[in-house]
């Protein structure tokens, strides 16, 4: 008897629920013309208007104020560091070109133009294994034979331990675990390029 009464109270209390959220479910009554008339009225207002479109998809391009901190992304304050990595590439050349370098390119990066010299000029003289070019994000197959970069060089620049290096006809590269060349550098007089995307 208890079971019954338990199932028909489980049945009663599921009717109800079930009437109550298809109650909820239907349509509100339609609008009479005061609230329509309401309704159009609040949407004239500024406020009102706010909602229907982005407003900064119009604005005017407004000039910097004269005591902004920030100018184009960058420091507009006495003694600030000018083109600095912090502003965007839209506004800096050296930062869009920092832009197109692959990841691993940064570890030689900021090496200064002695640190490069260095560098070319105590593996130039290796004997080169095979013919072949390569710029910075080129995979180097199998068959070029990479070095371990010498201890008083790594001593020297810090930046190249843990890299092998190749010497093609005019230029070292610094290739690092992955076969990824990372790093070219050539004689001062000679351009180098600046690398790609990827492999």
């Amino acid at each position: 008897m208890r079971r019954d009464l338990l199932r028909t109270g489980a049945f009663a209390l599921a009717f109800a629920g079930s009437v109550g959220i298809s109650a909820a479910q239907q349509p509100p009554p339609p609008a009479d013309a005061q609230q329509r008339s309401q309704q159009d009225n609040a949407q004239q207002t500024p406020s009102g208007k706010m909602g229907k479109e982005e407003p900064s998809s119009h604005a005017a391009t407004a000039q910097p104020q004269q005591n902004a901190v920030f100018v184009n992304g960058a420091l507009a304050v006495p003694d600030a560091p000018a083109n600095t990595d912090t502003v965007p590439a839209k506004f800096s050349q050296k930062n869009a070109a920092d832009d197109e370098l692959i990841t691993i390119a940064y570890t030689f990066k900021t090496l200064g133009d002695d640190e490069r010299r260095a560098i070319y000029e105590a593996l130039k003289g290796q004997q080169a294994g095979s013919a072949f070019n390569a710029d910075i994000g080129t995979e180097l197959p199998p068959g070029i034979e990479l070095r371990p970069v010498p201890d008083d060089l790594a001593a020297r620049v810090p930046q190249t331990k843990d890299y092998s290096y190749a010497v093609t006809h005019d230029r070292v590269l610094l290739v690092g675990t992955s076969r990824v060349v990372a790093g070219v550098f050539a004689d001062a007089n000679v351009p180098v390029s600046q690398g790609r995307r990827g492999p």
